[in-house]
């Protein structure tokens, strides 16, 4: 029963970074690597707020933190004409020494018996659950906002530019401003996933960002999977629906008596699955319909 909770709170609080990179990713086309320096730039702006007393505002200042990497990352893309990926690495590189600047040198800051969001949420909701019944009206103000955002005007012109860039520029459209908003948005949700899980696990590592990729991306392959329709509101859902599938899968493994050490690796083949099995299904429905051809000339 602790695992599968345990599994819950996990897959929620990282469905908000699977929401981040759905919009890089699935919106805007891109694959972007800020991810893992925006989920500890997010974690480590949290912790030094907690640590001083300040949780609600460690969080306001996460967003913050995660927006101005986001736009960093946009600005090397659209103004200095570096390589989507390559200005993701750069900008994931750079935030190393950010984040360890901003835990003050240290590689660690431990929140042990820290006022936290989650103990006020404790407050409200008492019970085993009050973790969950906190992530899932972040989540939902989370959802609604993106789910609002994405119909207005500005929303509908980014998803515009991740379809057809060229046709938004022959319209007028300045894909330079669009993209910035898109990763800034993109990684100020990220860096909101990772101050909550800072605060949720009472620590924060400069190294905690390793594979953040790995983990959205299979959280978003899988949920794509289940739910195929590209409505927007659709599309989050599903996020949100993969995200807490892989944590159960990840939940399951570790109650037998696999190697943890091995958990990045299954995230990966995870991924390779999901993202194989459209053109492997597809194939398959070739084979078949060419069995069934001949049959019928025999």
């Amino acid at each position: 029963m602790t695992s599968f909770i345990g599994a819950i709170e996990l897959g929620l609080v990282y469905s908000l970074l699977a929401f981040g990179t759905y919009i890089s990713f699935k919106i805007l086309n891109v694959a972007d690597l800020t991810v893992d320096g925006s989920f500890v730039l997010g974690a480590a702006a949290s912790a030094v707020f907690t640590f001083s007393g300040n949780p609600v505002l460690g969080l306001i200042v996460a967003i913050a933190a995660g927006a101005l990497a986001g736009t960093i990352t946009a600005v090397l893309q659209t103004k200095m004409g570096i390589q989507p990926i390559l200005s993701g690495i750069l900008t994931m590189t750079g935030l190393y020494s950010v984040n360890l600047t901003v835990m003050g040198g240290k590689a660690n800051i431990p929140l042990l018996n820290k006022t936290s969001i989650f103990t006020y949420a404790e407050q409200l909701f008492p019970g085993r659950g009050y973790k969950i019944a906190a992530l899932f009206i972040i989540i939902a103000f989370v959802f609604a906002i993106l789910n609002w955002f994405f119909r207005t005007q500005l929303g509908l012109s980014i998803r515009a530019t991740g379809d057809n860039e060229e046709m938004c520029k022959a319209s007028s459209i300045d894909t330079d401003f669009i993209k910035i908003v898109g990763f800034s948005l993109s990684n100020a949700i990220v860096a909101l996933s990772g101050a909550l899980v800072a605060q949720m696990q009472q620590s924060a590592d400069v190294n905690m960002g390793a594979g953040m990729v790995v983990i959205s991306f299979a959280s978003i392959i899988i949920g794509s999977t289940i739910i195929k329709n590209k409505n927007i509101t659709l599309g989050l859902l599903s996020v949100i629906i993969g995200s807490l599938i892989y944590r159960f899968i990840i939940a399951l493994i570790l109650t037998t008596n696999f190697p943890p050490s091995y958990l990045k690796l299954i995230s990966s083949l995870i991924v390779i699955t999901a993202l194989s099995f459209p053109n492997i299904k597809k194939k398959m429905d070739v084979r078949k319909l060419e069995r069934r051809r001949l049959h019928a000339k025999n």
